[in-house]
């Protein structure tokens, strides 16, 4: 699946963000997620292998662990959206346990 325009400009954001490329920092961690959540929020789909492929290509990020940093949070975030968004919460007074 290839990646739309939506997640291009977030990965060009957080490219922007992180300053020193080899070595991400927590709260540029803490961002990252965030700029992940929004996008599966906003119903954005994207392949993670094409994540790291867009970061290899893009130039500034020569270093494979920063790439693959970046991909496992994107992972991370899009599968606990899925989990959780699965999920339905049934109040008491829904329940058919005939209560």
């Amino acid at each position: 699946m290839p990646l739309t325009n939506s997640v291009i400009i977030k990965l060009n954001e957080i490219t922007t963000m992180v300053e020193d490329k080899s070595k991400i920092s927590e709260s540029e961690i803490d961002e990252i997620k965030l700029i992940f959540k929004s996008l599966v929020e906003q119903n954005e789909r994207y392949d993670l292998d094409e994540i790291e492929f867009w970061f290899e290509n893009e130039g500034n990020w020569t270093t494979k662990e920063s790439r693959v940093r970046i991909a496992n949070l994107a992972n991370y975030i899009q599968d606990k959206y899925m989990q959780t968004a699965h999920l339905r919460v049934i109040s008491d007074g829904d329940c058919s346990c005939g209560h």
